[in-house]
């Protein structure tokens, strides 16, 4: 295998096509915040952990904050104040979605539906497939 980074190896199971079990942090997603307890986080694994993830995802602003890669968040800032027509704000909001949950290995794809909004507030269902099977995100 050819890599553009030939002083950094792949794990083998990336190698041999595998992902290794995702493991994640459990979210509680009414409260916008990590479970925990006993002092502790809440460890989740397989699709609960890709949800977790694709949710923090979405609600991460893409390009804000240095600590994380410019290939992670979402790019839903960027329609707040356009003079879009509401269709072409849903559109794009769809699209800055898809953009920044298929990033991730493990989810194979996002479908976005009945994305609406209320007032001026933006909603979405997110229906996920992963590598883990089928789940939903409403944002």
């Amino acid at each position: 295998m050819t890599s553009l980074w030939p002083m950094f190896s792949a794990p083998t199971d990336r190698q041999a096509g595998r992902l290794p079990l995702y493991r994640d942090i459990l979210m509680d997603y009414e409260a916008g915040r990590p479970v925990w307890e006993g002092g502790d986080p809440v460890m989740v694994t397989g699709l609960e952990a890709v949800k977790g993830w694709a949710w923090r995802a979405i609600a991460t602003a893409r390009y804000r904050y240095l600590h994380f890669s410019w290939s992670y968040g979402c790019e839903l800032e960027a329609l707040v104040g356009q003079p879009y027509r509401a269709d072409t704000k849903l559109s794009e909001a769809a699209r800055y979605v898809r953009e920044a949950l298929e990033v991730n290995p493990y989810i194979r794809a996002a479908q976005i539906s009945d994305a609406r909004f209320e007032g001026s507030t933006l909603h979405l269902t997110v229906a996920l497939s992963t590598v883990y099977g089928r789940t939903a995100l409403y944002v």
